[in-house]
C-alpha cells in the first residue's frame, strides 16, 4: 500500500517573515528629499565660501552669516516642499493616492517630512562645516549657537508650509512662483530698522555684536512652526477646527515678539569688555572677542609705542570699542567686520594698520586746518608710523603748481628736522606736540 503524501504547509517563521518598508524610510531614502537636502546643502555653502574672508575666524560672525542666509535657505526649502507636494499631480495619481486606508494627514506626513528633514539636516551641515572652518582661525570666544534651533524649526516649517501650497496650487510653477515670493516677501519685511515686520521676520539681519534675550528664539520657534503645523491640519486633518490650537499658539509668540521692541536684543557683553596688554604706553587694547588678536596689534605697534617712551600727555590707552571712546583712551583702527583688516585671523598690512592708529592718535579732524599744524601732524606720522604709500603722495605733489611744490619741500623739511633732534629733545618736542592733540589751530604747536 503506498501512502500519499500531501504537498507540506509552509510557514515562515517569524525570523523569515519579510515587512514591507515603512513608507517614510522609502521618501526620506529614495526620490526628490535627499536631492533637496543636498540643493540646500550646496546653495548655503557656496554662499558661506564666497563671504569666508568675512567670517571665518570670528565665531560670532559666523553664526551671523549662517543666519542671515536664512533669506536665501527658506524659499528654498519652500519650494524644494511645494515641488513635493505638487507631485501626485504630476504622476497623475491623486485617486490612486486618495484610496489608500491611511488617514490624510498621516499620507501628508509620509510625503512631507522626509522633504522637510533632509532640507533642515542640509542646513545644519552646511552651518556645521562652517563652525569647523572657523575653529582653526578663532582668536577667542566660543561658538554661538542661539540662532540655531529656530532656524532649523524655521527651515521645518517653511518645507511643510511649501507642501501644503504644493498641494493646493494647480501649476507646476508654483514652486519657483513661490520661491520668488518667499525671498522678495522676507526681503520686504526685513527693511527698517523698527516695527513687528523686522521683529517677526525670521531671516531679519543678525548682527554680531547682538545676542537675543533667552526667549526670543523659543518664541520665532513657535511663530513659524505654529503656523506651519495649523496649515498642515486645516488641509488634512478630518476635524479642521483643531488647527485653531498652533495658530492661537502662533499668534500668542507673535504679539510677544511684535511687542518686545529693542528688548529681543542685547549688546553682547564680551563685546565691550577690553583685554589689554599695559606693558606699552599708550596700553594696547583689543575687545574680548578676539584676544588672540592682542598679540599682533601689540606688535604692529611696536614701532610707535618704542619711540613714544618717555614721552608725557599721551593717551592711557588705545580700546577697540564699536562706541566711542572714554576719557583718556583714543580708539584703535577697527579690527571688524573681518574681511578687510583682519583675514583669517591675521592682520593684513601691519604697517597700514599702525599708520591708521597714529592718525587715530592725533585726534582731530579739522575742515580747514593751519598749515603749520599740517606739517607738525605729517612730521609726526613720518617718525611715527610712515604711511606706505608716502611716497607716491609726494611725487603726486612734486608734479603740482610751485606752491604745491613749496609745501612739499616745508613737509620734508619738518620730517628731516625731527628725525633729527637729539632723543631727549625729541621727546619733550613730541610731549609738547601732543599736549596739542585735538585742537585745529597753531595756538602751542611747538616749531621745527
Amino acid at each position: 500500500m503506498t501512502d500519499v503524501v500531501g504537498p507540506k504547509a509552509v510557514t515562515a517563521g517569524p525570523e523569515e517573515s519579510v515587512r514591507a518598508p515603512h513608507p517614510l524610510r522609502a521618501e526620506a531614502v529614495r526620490g526628490f528629499a535627499p536631492w533637496a537636502g543636498g540643493a540646500i546643502l550646496l546653495t548655503l555653502g557656496a554662499m558661506l565660501t564666497g563671504v569666508s574672508t568675512r567670517w571665518q575666524g570670528d565665531w560670532a560672525e559666523t553664526a551671523a552669516e549662517a543666519h542671515n542666509a536664512l533669506l536665501i535657505t527658506v524659499p528654498l526649502a519652500a519650494a524644494a516642499g511645494c515641488w513635493q507636494g505638487g507631485r501626485e499631480r504630476r504622476r497623475c495619481t491623486e485617486e490612486l493616492w486618495g484610496s489608500a486606508v491611511r488617514s490624510p494627514l498621516a499620507r501628508f506626513l509620509a510625503s512631507a517630512l522626509p522633504v522637510a528633514f533632509w532640507g533642515a539636516a542640509g542646513y545644519l551641515c552646511a552651518v556645521a562645516l562652517a563652525m569647523v572652518a572657523t575653529w582653526p582661525f578663532s582668536q577667542g570666544d566660543r561658538p554661538h549657537l542661539a540662532l540655531l534651533p529656530e532656524d532649523t524649526v524655521t527651515m521645518l516649517a517653511a518645507a511643510v508650509a511649501g507642501h501644503v501650497v504644493g498641494r493646493i496650487a494647480p501649476t507646476r510653477l508654483a514652486a519657483p512662483l513661490l520661491a520668488m515670493a518667499g525671498y522678495v516677501g522676507l526681503g520686504v519685511a526685513g527693511t527698517g530698522d523698527s516695527g513687528p515686520g523686522v521683529r517677526l521676520d525670521p531671516a531679519f539681519q543678525a548682527l554680531a555684536v547682538l545676542r537675543p534675550v533667552w526667549w526670543q528664539p523659543v518664541a520665532m520657534a513657535g511663530w513659524t512652526g505654529g503656523l506651519a503645523v495649523a496649515a498642515v491640519l486645516a488641509h488634512t486633518a478630518r476635524r479642521r477646527v483643531t488647527a485653531l490650537v498652533p495658530l492661537a499658539a502662533a499668534a500668542a509668540a507673535g504679539v510677544l515678539l511684535g511687542q518686545a521692541g529693542a528688548g529681543l536684543w542685547r549688546v553682547d557683553t564680551i563685546a565691550e569688555r577690553q583685554v589689554c596688554d599695559t606693558s606699552t604706553t599708550p596700553a594696547v587694547c583689543v575687545s574680548a572677542r578676539y584676544p588672540g588678536m592682542l598679540p599682533q596689534v601689540r606688535d604692529a605697534l611696536s614701532g610707535i609705542t618704542g619711540k613714544l617712551r618717555g614721552v608725557h600727555n599721551l593717551p592711557t590707552r588705545w580700546v577697540d570699542r564699536g562706541s566711542d571712546p572714554r576719557a583718556g583712551e583714543v580708539q584703535l583702527p577697527m579690527l571688524t567686520p573681518f574681511g578687510w583688516s583682519v583675514v583669517r585671523g591675521r592682520l593684513t598690512d601691519p604697517k597700514q594698520y599702525a599708520w591708521e592708529a597714529v592718525m587715530a592718535l592725533q585726534r582731530h579732524d579739522c575742515d580747514d586746518p593751519d598749515p603749520r599744524r599740517v606739517r607738525a601732524d605729517d612730521a609726526v606720522a613720518d617718525y611715527l608710523a610712515p604711511n606706505p604709500l608716502q611716497a607716491a603722495f609726494d611725487r603726486a605733489d612734486g608734479r603740482g603748481g610751485a606752491e604745491q611744490r613749496a609745501e612739499l619741500r616745508r613737509r620734508r623739511a619738518a620730517r628731516a628736522r625731527l628725525a633729527g633732534l637729539g632723543e631727549e629733545e625729541r621727546r619733550r618736542w613730541l610731549s609738547a606736540y601732543f599736549a596739542t592733540a585735538g585742537r585745529c589751530g597753531p595756538a602751542g604747536v611747538p616749531s621745527l
